[in-house]
């Protein structure tokens, strides 16, 4: 009797270990892959085994390059320029108003510099533009045009002064200093700018190709970017051969119209009195501006 209860004990004991055994994960040759030290985590245990990337997927990835390298602006002319207005925060138009020009704007005495190597065409050290008429060929007050290496002419108007030994005739590097902004001229009531124009070489009668036949804001925009190679030559010769060297004027030209067919003229000749018997009898001549245009190349 004793014998068979100790017999069941036996057979009861044996199942519960059995059904403990099995629940157990097991490894490779039935050994527990839980760490005996450390107590089961419930829920998804946590992957630790680092799976490797298949070649083919790592060679998709894109390497590591170095800095981007600056390539420069190409070349496009021959020449160089320079953006008119040197170490001063400037502003400028960019639509056609009256005419083919822009106004810079830019703080009083800022540096007005040729935007390419040339020699000096025209200076006008005095203002002599006045409300009343607002003559055409004076709008631009104190100015200084310069022909450029590339034949092309450039008009810097509204300056408040003139550099020193800048004349006609004077040859000039590009960048170098022409004279100051101001507000000379029709700019005696904004603030102070650069009238800034591009034409070709006229005689200083045709006063009007003088103040702007090319817009020149593609050509300022390309200079203050960095493309200093962009060259307005091509257009300003095509443009010249289609209205020709003196075109008619067209914008403020009544007030002065005696101003475009110049003639010669004679002064009086004083009263000489009795006691005045060394006086010259010459004839004193004035001369206007010529007409002829110089040589447009």
């Amino acid at each position: 009797m004793r014998s068979g209860l100790v017999g069941r004990w036996a057979a009861v004991t044996g199942a519960v270990l059995l059904t403990g055994a099995c629940t157990q994960a097991t490894g490779l040759a039935g050994v527990g892959a839980t760490s005996p030290s450390t107590a089961p985590v419930t829920g998804t245990p946590a992957v630790t085994a680092t799976i490797p990337t298949p070649s083919h997927l790592a060679a998709e990835q894109p390497p590591q390059g170095d800095e981007p390298v600056e390539v420069p602006p190409p070349k496009l002319s021959k020449y160089t320029y320079t953006f008119p207005v040197k170490g001063c925060k400037t502003e400028y138009q960019r639509k056609l108003l009256v005419l083919p020009k822009t106004t810079i704007w830019a703080p009083q005495g800022c540096a007005f510099v040729a935007p390419v190597g040339g020699v000096v065409d025209e200076v006008n050290v005095q203002d002599r533009w006045s409300a009343g008429t607002d003559a055409g060929s004076t709008r631009e007050g104190r100015f200084v045009t310069i022909i450029g290496d590339d034949g092309v002419r450039y008009l810097g108007g509204h300056l408040d002064s003139v550099a020193d030994g800048i004349k006609p005739g004077t040859r000039v590097k590009g960048g170098q200093l022409l004279g100051r902004v101001g507000r000379t001229g029709n700019a005696r009531d904004t603030g102070p700018n650069l009238y800034f124009a591009i034409s070709w070489k006229t005689g200083p009668a045709f006063w009007w190709v003088r103040r702007g036949m090319v817009e020149p804001w593609d050509y300022l925009d390309a200079w203050q970017e960095g493309n200093r190679t962009l060259s307005p030559r091509e257009e300003t010769l095509k443009l010249r051969g289609k209205l020709g060297e003196t075109p008619q004027c067209t914008v403020q030209c009544s007030a002065v119209r005696s101003q475009q067919e110049p003639q010669p003229s004679k002064t009086p000749r004083p009263q000489k009195s009795t006691s005045d018997n060394n006086d010259d009898d010459d004839d004193v001549i004035t001369l206007n501006p010529t007409t002829a245009p110089l040589d447009g190349r």
